[in-house]
């Protein structure tokens, strides 16, 4: 699906993440799932309340809204974001029957074809599928052209330009004073826009003037539907202060509508900062119809200028969900019809990043260059910097950008996973999946892979400060606010040399202190429930609009202090991988009790409420993300299953690495979905047994589990239950 004439059912609106203070969105969806018996449980004798609490908060936070909101289209794409956070988390406990989408499809075929239909624009950028709004097409809501000087748009209808942060919509024009029109016959605005007529050939209309800086609108958008155009092939010009009057050397084409989409609105937004005389200050801009005679009739609802808003991440997300996806249901059919799309994006990722000459991300998007928006003057105010700073990830207000640090964590885990899927697809003749050209060496993938992780520890990493920073940016400045979702990332995907992995854990759990910290040792867990995201006070690194930032108190903003829950499972994870499950288990059993505590408060708000704390959502700013639009709470239990269980999906069945703490005699997770059936696993320090309880398996059903023997292959048919022995 390509972004010229992109179909208006893949712009409904949709969720979006951290940075967005303007949300106020339905309560989670939990409740269906808590009222369904049939769903996954934690059970470790001994610990048998501290389980149904954690069992509570797994219900609470499952299915995330993020499936359903508000009861999409289940053919429609899901947003990019979360892709690779929450698609195995949902695929694994979708074994009761739940439905999503008003009772149409269930959660793996909702997964499923949301996949399918994610839209990949012809370069390979895979689209954010975030809203509608006037943001890029396929990129985050904002930053937008309203209120940004510099940028500039004229709207003669608000219809699909309202979102979560523009929630009054785009100033609307309802007078045509000042456009200049040949050949055209106006017919008034109506709610759907302006009408006109072509009365003759080489019609056009032109713009009042208006001030659009170049450097800060790299697209222009034009929201029209035309009728009885034919063959013609409209142009967009402009003037700028330097060169006035419009010429045949200042356009780029319009794409004409395709057959069958006369009479449909188009949504264009042409890519002008690819043209070398798209410079200076444009000061007006102008329509040309390219018709050979009359009889055309247009409907404009808007021009507009719009920033680069999308997200470098998206194609990594994409790719690794995609994985999941497979992993956990077996789906040749989603395997074979994925698989081009996979490797055309991880392509178009390496070459638009030039990823291979620098081992690293290096955004070149307009905005992106990783500097900050904000510039603090010598008397303490703060300037902002219209179009510098976007954010390009779901810490939406950082710009992080250029040499992203943030991004080339998910690239080299990316690498990881791609090369394990193509070997995988090698040892698989069986699937009959088809190499190719495009098919990507695994060997030379791991190579790649390996000299990026090198890279990345050293071009990343403050041995100042004993942690991983943001940037360099373009003129090589680095930023380092004590980013502990960034390190905890980094343990978590396996990019931290144990070195590092080392030195960031006994920073965030305060056995070291790193000088000129806000927050150090004990406070790094204010909030009980994870550390804070970060632990030095930011006034000055974030995009242009968020130059006010030191009216909020440190910890009043997620990304200033503050704190999210889904974020935790990282914490968790890293501490089993350096300090071992016991210290995981020590911070887990702390999570339970505050949870247990907050609900019998009457749950996140009502209990926050009476504390004083501002959770963000709802229209508001905070400092907590809990709820809402924060999907990723859902992560905080996988613990059980990923951590201490040690369960990964294979390509033939499952991988088992228990590491249970030594305060639990054993551990079942009863309630897995995979690749067909549904499983009960205990884990003791002597055994492992996996009980099929139902369901049905296609193909012969591998369980790997080192230290118990080695591969086990299951006809799951013919056995209802294996039992796997310590090796001696």
């Amino acid at each position: 699906m390509l972004v010229g004439h992109l179909p208006v059912r893949f712009l409904t609106p949709a969720l979006f993440g951290v940075g967005c203070w303007l949300l106020g969105f339905s309560s989670l969806g939990g409740a269906e799932a808590a009222e369904n018996g049939d769903f996954p449980r934690f059970l470790v004798p001994g610990h048998e309340q501290e389980m149904t609490t954690l069992d509570a908060l797994h219900r609470l936070h499952y299915p995330p809204v993020w499936l359903d909101y508000p009861h999409r289209d289940p053919e429609e794409a899901l947003c990019t974001l979360w892709d690779e956070w929450l698609t195995g988390p949902c695929l694994w406990a979708d074994i009761g029957g739940l439905r999503v989408c008003d009772g149409r499809v269930s959660i793996t075929q909702r997964l499923k074809t949301a996949f399918l239909n994610k839209v990949i624009d012809a370069e390979g950028y895979v689209s954010t599928h975030q809203h509608e709004g006037i943001g890029h097409l396929l990129g985050w809501p904002f930053p937008y052209w309203v209120n940004n000087a510099g940028a500039a748009g004229i709207h003669f209808s608000n219809h699909g330009t309202k979102s979560a942060v523009l929630q009054k919509g785009a100033p609307v024009t309802t007078s045509i004073e000042g456009w200049e029109l040949t050949n055209v016959l106006d017919r008034g605005i109506t709610a759907e826009g302006w009408r006109f007529s072509l009365t003759g050939a080489d019609a056009s209309v032109t713009t009042p003037p208006l001030h659009l800086e170049s450097a800060q609108s790299p697209f222009v958008q034009i929201r029209w539907m035309p009728s009885a155009l034919g063959e013609a092939q409209p142009f967009l010009e402009w003037e700028t202060t330097e060169q006035p009057g419009f010429s045949s050397e200042r356009r780029m084409a319009i794409p004409p509508p395709p057959p069958g989409a006369e009479g449909k609105w188009a949504f264009d937004m042409l890519p002008t900062h690819r043209h070398p005389a798209w410079k200076g200050t444009i000061t007006r801009l102008r329509l040309r119809w390219g018709n050979s005679a009359a009889g055309a009739d247009i409907v404009l609802q808007a021009i507009f200028s719009q920033y680069d808003t999308r997200h470098n991440i998206n194609n990594f997300d994409f790719i690794r969900g995609a994985i999941d996806y497979f992993l956990w249901t077996g789906d040749l059919d989603f395997l074979r019809r994925m698989l081009p799309r996979l490797r055309h994006t991880l392509r178009y990722a390496q070459t638009e990043f030039k990823t291979r000459e620098n081992r690293c991300v290096l955004t070149p998007w307009i905005g992106h260059d990783g500097r900050s928006g904000v510039r603090r003057n010598p008397d303490g105010t703060a300037t902002p910097l219209p179009g510098v700073g976007i954010g390009n990830n779901y810490w939406d207000l950082l710009p992080f950008g250029h040499k992203d640090s943030y991004a080339t964590i998910r690239y080299y885990d990316t690498l990881v996973r791609m090369a394990a899927l193509e070997r995988d697809i090698d040892g698989h003749p069986e699937w009959n999946v088809p190499a190719g050209e495009a098919r990507f060496d695994p060997v030379d993938l791991e190579r790649h892979a390996a000299e990026v992780k090198a890279e990345g520890n050293r071009l990343f990493w403050s041995d100042e400060t004993g942690r991983f920073v943001a940037g360099p940016d373009r003129d090589g400045v680095r930023y380092d606010y004590g980013f502990t979702f960034l390190n905890t990332d980094a343990i978590y995907y396996g990019f931290a040399t144990d070195e590092h992995a080392r030195l960031i854990m006994d920073w965030i759990e305060g056995r070291r202190s790193v000088s000129g910290d806000t927050s150090t040792g004990a406070d790094i867990y204010h909030f009980r429930f994870g550390p804070r995201s970060t632990t030095r006070r930011n006034t000055d690194y974030y995009f242009w609009r968020w130059f006010k930032a030191d009216a909020t108190p440190f910890g009043g903003q997620v990304q200033d202090g503050g704190c999210v829950l889904g974020w935790s499972h990282m914490d968790l994870m890293a501490r089993l991988q350096v300090d071992g499950p016991d210290n995981a288990w020590a911070r887990l059993r702390e999570i339970i009790h505050w949870f247990a505590e907050v609900q019998a408060g009457g749950g996140y708000r009502e209990y926050y409420r009476k504390q004083g704390s501002v959770l963000q959502g709802d229209g508001a700013a905070g400092g907590l993300g809990l709820d809402k639009e924060f999907f990723e709470s859902l992560l905080v239990p996988q613990i059980m299953l990923r951590g201490f269980l040690g369960l990964s999906p294979t390509a033939d069945g499952c991988r088992l690495e228990p590491r249970l703490p030594s305060e639990f005699p054993s551990l079942t997770v009863d309630g897995i979905r995979l690749k067909g059936v549904i499983l009960s696993i205990t884990a003791t320090r002597e055994a492992l047994t996996v009980r099929k309880r139902s369901g049905h398996a296609e193909a012969p059903f591998a369980i790997t589990a080192p230290g118990f023997g080695g591969t086990r292959v299951v006809d799951w048919s013919e056995t209802k239950e294996i039992r796997l022995e310590r090796s001696r």
